[in-house]
């Protein structure tokens, strides 16, 4: 079904956020080749300037070849506390504004302005909202006024950075006509290589294709990239809701004092919903671990903590809190975690202080669970516990 009514749909993305957020905390860093990611030969870039970008650096890129294609360039391992804090920031900037908006990353909103032009004119609000982020953050944020949210995030990477772009109503289509398939978000490497050999090289021709034949070639990614290529999107902006949340409970069949099989539940209890989070592509940036004693009483504790979705860094997290809430040396009946300030994003922030060997190794452990199953391959800390229990 194609909607007729005309929707205002603005996408604001902060500009190399991890890179402006440096720059705030060192002035010294504007204008240079700055690149954010793991100090050593090993690490990998997880973000880098447009200054840095110009010697053909890239996110993801080795950092051992990010140094020899610019050896002049200023390296910050990355302070994901920092960028955690900036992010909420500007998200309650926009929440204060607007009555509907969704974060699409620690980066990245999408605002619905749709009626708005009977008060107010959606682009008039939209550029006002950009300079209230500039005024309260101090981040430089490029935007996208169009249709769909399509378009709107198409037109704010054409932009950057400091993007203020518009597309009016019915002119969708042509804007995405000259532009690269491989902008076209859905489009893969695989995929542009085979619309490639095709000769398929713009959107246009793209949008030339028959549906039928796309379908046939791609299955349902072919049908969804032929109404891309029309300009067409009809995918709502999904209310922001910090109070989402993924959680674990156990409940002992006994009632214990056993302090290494109490930490080592908290280890597996954490890898299963840290191994959810990553499957649902999100964040998590606060942490609350619950007991239970064997009267009742019921204690919580929470914490806090920079975006993240790594095991590790989750782990170390829970067993602080634990130890922080057992202070009776009682027996437990129950052990309960709980993430919430869910924000989507991958684990990327491995990049800044871990190994490429780090961030290949989550890879490879989430493929085998998605594989063969969560109980496939854990920690041993973790099988331990469901070996005694």
């Amino acid at each position: 079904m194609i909607l007729t009514t005309q929707r205002h749909i603005a996408h604001f993305d902060l500009d190399t956020f991890y890179v402006s957020v440096e720059c705030l905390k060192d002035d010294r860093l504007k204008g240079k080749p700055v690149i954010i990611g793991g100090s050593s030969d090993r690490g990998v870039v997880a973000s880098c300037s447009y200054e840095a970008r110009k010697f053909g650096i890239h996110s993801a890129m080795p950092m051992k070849l990010a140094r020899r294609l610019c050896p002049q360039a200023i390296i910050r391992q990355g302070d994901m506390e920092s960028y955690s804090k900036y992010s909420r920031l500007v998200t309650d900037v926009i929440a204060d504004s607007v009555p509907l908006f969704e974060k699409a990353s620690i980066d990245e909103f999408y605002v619905d302005l749709t009626g708005m032009d009977k008060y107010f004119g959606s682009q008039l609000f939209t550029a006002d909202l950009k300079k209230k982020v500039v005024k309260e953050s101090g981040l430089p944020i490029s935007y996208a006024l169009a249709g769909n949210k399509l378009i709107s995030k198409v037109a704010t990477n054409e932009g950057k950075p400091n993007a203020e772009m518009w597309v009016a109503w019915g002119q969708e289509k042509n804007f995405l006509a000259p532009l690269s398939i491989a902008k076209m978000p859905g489009v893969g490497k695989e995929t542009a290589f085979l619309l490639l050999k095709m000769g398929v090289e713009t959107i246009k021709v793209l949008s030339e294709i028959p549906m039928e034949m796309l379908s046939n070639l791609l299955g349902k990614n072919g049908l969804s990239l032929w109404r891309k290529a029309q300009g067409l999107d009809e995918t709502p902006v999904v209310p922001y809701h910090e109070q989402k949340s993924i959680s674990t409970e156990n409940t002992f069949q006994q009632d214990t004092i056993d302090i290494d099989f109490l930490h080592a539940q908290l280890v597996r209890m954490t890898e299963k919903i840290a191994f959810q989070l990553r499957e649902e592509n999100k964040l998590t940036g606060c942490v609350t671990v619950k007991l239970r004693y064997s009267n009742f009483d019921t204690v919580t504790r929470q914490k806090t903590i920079p975006f993240t979705g790594a095991d590790h860094k989750l782990i170390k997290v829970v067993r602080e809190l634990f130890d922080k809430l057992y202070e009776r040396r009682m027996l437990v009946r129950l052990l309960g975690i709980r993430f919430t300030q869910l924000v989507p994003g991958n684990d990327q922030i491995n990049m800044f202080e871990d190994t490429q060997h780090m961030v290949q190794l989550y890879q490879a452990i989430d493929s085998i669970k998605h594989q063969y199953g969560e109980q496939f391959i854990a920690r041993a800390r973790g099988m331990a516990s469901t070996m005694s229990s």
